[in-house]
């Protein structure tokens, strides 16, 4: 007996134009998520993209017939996006025992806008890295290239929504977490602003405001109008910004005027950017003059090298918060977590407190720098990352970096030394595939990754755009105007036949 909805048929539409069917009797929300479920059993096998599956619940989910997803399926990041009684395991086997009392903000509002929940997606152990790769949920892999990375941390999500399990994953994004799968994926990805969705209940401002959720979604539309399901705040959220003068949905619609933006293509931390990844930002830029906006090279003034310490001393204090509260709540042991987390915690309990201190004050020069350059420009462009994805397995510590490793977790004194050049070549390490991301986390402002570039051998490039803070709506037409002038949709066609 055929399904009442074909996968081919599932494949063709966005978020936004189900729950448009589902509203109009053409289909039910059910038949909507057996599809999703076909398409996630024929896939996930091969990609390991979904690491607690909601199958057999999902169709029976109760939802607002009037919502704006109305019916349609979601998959959860696993990471942060916490659904009452479900676990949610942050990708670490010290964080099973996770079980949420309630639903998180973003689940809440999800759920009040209509959708329903097919499961979650993998994420690496505390969404630390630029691949999804656990010793929890074993490695995570591209739709466009199974031996290459979808990408970190939402790698997970990026990778079923490309391969079209559903049309948009939730996503958060601390360093790039959103747009670095955007970028690897070939999906659009748009961090919002500091303080636009809520971080509630369960903290005020995650990473200490540096990480914010949303989505990563094959079409701008569905972006925009998640972006209205999400944002606002809730009640004890540290600040309020204010709202757009029209839901981001209509506003996504009209035209950003002509807009002034800089464009660079260097590395702030001086390392080196492919190719392909420049080529994407090169023939963005003709396209966006085409549109009729005014672009030339500039780029904001600050120190690189300094950025990357003040994200690395984040990186370190949240990962020790994270194992602290694994082990006091849950009863996790050292040996729960990956040796390089263990390192990672090590450094933030061995950092002086003035040390860190310092560097959360430091964002403020950032910020500023930034303030100046947009007193110039409307936004930026930039490549999204500065490496096309790695292999499978490829940035795994190496053997004998992990005996040392080991070596160095048993004898340390909490002696260990941050040295200012220790501190750089870490930095260099393990952020020099993915540069570009990290100023608009600790900026506290909007960036976006676009589809613009495939290359000979078919792997999407993204190309990112940023603004001042609370400007996702000039991003959003932007990355409207960009999606019609070079249309991306039809590419995830390649997909369906590849699997």
């Amino acid at each position: 007996m055929e399904p009442a909805m074909k996968q081919s048929e599932y494949l063709r539409y966005d978020a936004t134009a189900l729950a448009d069917l589902i509203r109009r009797g053409e289909v039910t929300s059910g038949e909507v998520c057996e599809a999703a479920v076909e398409r996630a059993t024929r896939v996930n096998g091969k990609l390991n993209a979904i690491c607690y599956p909601q199958f057999s619940e999902a169709p029976a989910q109760p939802f607002p017939e009037q919502g704006v997803f109305a019916g349609v399926p979601l998959l959860l990041k696993d990471l942060a996006q916490e659904q009452a009684d479900h676990p949610c395991t942050y990708g670490s086997r010290g964080m099973t025992k996770n079980i949420a009392p309630r639903d998180s903000e973003f689940v809440r509002r999800a759920r009040n806008g209509g959708l329903v929940f097919l499961g979650r997606t993998a994420t690496p152990e505390f969404g630390l890295k630029a691949v999804t790769e656990s010793e929890l949920w074993g490695p995570t892999r591209n739709p466009w290239n199974t031996q290459l990375t979808p990408g970190g941390s939402s790698g997970g999500s990026g990778a079923a929504a490309a391969a079209g399990i559903v049309p948009m994953a939730g996503a958060n994004d601390g360093g790039g977490s959103i747009r670095i799968p955007a970028a690897y994926n070939g999906l659009f990805g748009l961090k919002p602003s500091r303080g636009r969705i809520s971080s509630g209940p369960f903290m005020g401002e995650a990473w200490t405001g540096a990480s914010t959720d949303h989505v990563v979604s094959r079409t701008v539309r569905d972006s925009a109008a998640m972006l209205d399901v999400l944002s606002g705040p809730a009640p004890g959220d540290p600040f309020v910004i204010p709202q757009p003068p029209a839901p981001y949905a209509e506003l996504v619609q009209r035209s950003p005027g002509s807009l002034k933006i800089g464009v660079f293509t260097s590395s702030p931390y001086n390392t080196e950017v492919a190719p392909e990844c420049v080529a994407a930002v090169e023939e963005t830029a003709r396209v966006l003059e085409s549109l009729g906006h005014r672009v030339e090279y500039a780029a904001p003034e600050f120190d690189g090298m300094a950025l990357a310490r003040c994200y690395l001393g984040l990186y370190f204090g949240e990962v020790s918060a994270l194992m602290a509260k694994a082990k006091e709540q849950f009863g996790a042991a050292d040996s729960d977590f990956e040796l390089d987390t263990r390192l990672i915690g090590m450094l933030g309990n061995t950092m002086p407190l003035s040390d860190y201190v310092r560097r959360r004050q430091q964002w403020n020069e950032f910020a500023r720098a930034l303030g100046v350059f947009f007193g110039r420009y409307d936004l930026y462009l930039s490549p999204t990352t500065g490496q096309l994805p790695a292999a499978i397995g490829e940035l795994e510590t190496p053997a004998h970096l992990k005996f040392a490793a080991r070596l160095m977790l048993k004898l340390n004194a909490g002696k260990l030394v941050h040295r200012t050049g220790q501190v750089d070549q870490m930095a260099l390490e393990s952020l020099a595939r993915t540069p570009f991301t990290q100023l608009a986390n600790l900026t506290g402002t909007p960036a976006m990754s676009v589809p613009m570039h495939w290359t000979a051998e078919g792997l999407p490039v993204g190309v990112q755009l940023g603004g001042p803070h609370g400007a996702e709506a000039t991003l959003l037409q932007l990355a409207g105007q960009l999606e019609e002038a070079n249309p991306w949709f039809g590419n995830y066609e390649r997909l369906e036949d590849a699997f």
